[in-house]
């Protein structure tokens, strides 16, 4: 029986990737490194650093700094993001979200988010969505990044739930193949060439339904 719902953050509760995406631009811009929107989707549930790396071996620069200088560019990075994010207001929240997170509290099913963002509390916060949580997985708590399933095991385990008792929501195929390595249903939002290894998927967060989802999983 499914008793929990994990959801990814950014291009699941909120377009957040966009911020991203402006974000990384700026830093790669500031060091000569030119990055468009189809670069910017390999970025896409991936951790700070991890993101940070693939820009400089993108721009031939990947042994141009020491782990030190690295951390630091991946400060200003956050820096520039944080200045977007704290314009988010509850509109912003993408549709479909609410009703399927005030529709699983009616239910009964616990939630939690497993996003590689260290600015989960405050975006789900302005969003004034932080009360539908029971837990928010830290991602400076974890080993290994997604597509490692460290973070949905660690999400599951928060809610004192295993990880066949829940739902993992993604938009990213990095988030997909955690969802499916920790041996959860997993639902994939977006294009279907990209989401191809979930179990369930939707084109867009409004087609969301958890009955659906509920469905799905007992078909399985």
């Amino acid at each position: 029986m499914i008793k929990g719902l994990v959801l990814d953050l950014d291009g699941v509760i909120a377009d957040t990737a966009e911020y991203h995406y402006l974000a990384w631009k700026w830093l790669g811009e500031q060091l000569g490194i030119q990055i468009d929107r189809e670069f910017n989707e390999q970025l896409k549930g991936i951790s700070r650093l991890e993101s940070l790396e693939l820009i400089l071996t993108h721009g031939q620069l990947n042994d141009a700094f020491s782990e030190v200088e690295k951390n630091n560019l991946a400060a200003k990075k956050n820096d520039v993001y944080k200045k977007y994010i704290s314009e988010i207001v509850p509109t912003d929240i993408l549709p479909g979200i609410n009703d399927l997170l005030s529709e699983a509290k009616v239910r009964g099913l616990k939630l939690s988010i497993a996003s590689a963002s260290m600015n989960a509390p405050d975006i789900l916060k302005n969003l004034k969505v932080d009360m539908y949580f029971d837990a928010i997985v830290n991602p400076a708590s974890l080993k290994h990044g997604k597509p490692d399933p460290e973070i949905f095991i660690k999400a599951a385990q928060l809610l004192g739930l295993s990880p066949e008792q829940c739902i993992g929501i993604e938009d990213a195929e990095a988030g997909i193949e955690a969802i499916n390595g920790a041996g959860m249903f997993s639902v994939g939002v977006g294009a279907e060439i990209l989401m191809k290894n979930a179990d369930f998927f939707v084109a867009e967060t409004n087609y969301l339904n958890l009955g659906d989802l509920l469905s799905q999983v007992g078909k399985c």
